[in-house]
């Protein structure tokens, strides 16, 4: 999606202050479900966002390598990286999907169609955490206007809210591209 296309959405989205997290649990988001075969979610992503990656006959990934938009770091060890969920789900849930079905959160947690899986260094991603682009960017610039591309897509898509600084973060992100 372009940045004109980004700035719309943005416009559209709901501001509120974001909810609670009372309820919340990474279990009632249903992740790295059966894509095919012995394939889960996780190795689907691994397989797509790698390269010359190899997968035994589990589908996990042995060998490969994988570049780490977030930090620019490069891996060979599928077990460096983390999938992380671009609009992590506990953010997820204080944006309206406390409110969606299993099957709804399920979908999210594992949706391969929008622009909400990525590989990255394990680290950096535990360090994002559930942050929002108003307390977390990529330590890489050159990414931010895709990431906050990508933010808002699936936001959009998914009908969630963003909070004031989130909308602020990502305007002026946006802005900039």
């Amino acid at each position: 999606m372009s940045a004109d296309t980004a700035r719309g959405y943005l416009a559209q989205l709901t501001v509120r202050p974001e909810g609670s997290s009372d309820g919340y649990s990474r279990d009632k988001f249903p992740h790295w479900s059966t894509v095919s075969g012995a394939c889960n979610t996780r190795e689907t992503v691994l397989k797509r966002d790698g390269e010359n990656v190899q997968q035994d006959g589990s589908c996990a990934a042995v060998s490969g390598t994988w570049k780490s938009a977030y930090d620019n770091a490069t891996w060979t060890q599928a077990s460096d990286l983390d999938i992380d969920h671009v609009v992590p789900l506990s953010e997820a849930w204080k944006s309206g999907a406390s409110t969606w079905t299993t099957d709804r959160r399920k979908g999210f947690a594992n949706d391969l169609g929008q622009p909400q899986l990525i590989a990255v260094t394990d680290n950096v991603n535990q360090a994002k955490g559930d942050k929002d682009p108003a307390e977390w960017m990529p330590s890489v610039t050159s990414y931010h206007c895709f990431y906050a591309r990508m933010w808002v897509d699936v936001k959009q898509h998914y009908g969630l809210s963003v909070d004031s600084a989130e909308k602020s973060a990502l305007t002026s992100v946006l802005n900039g591209c």
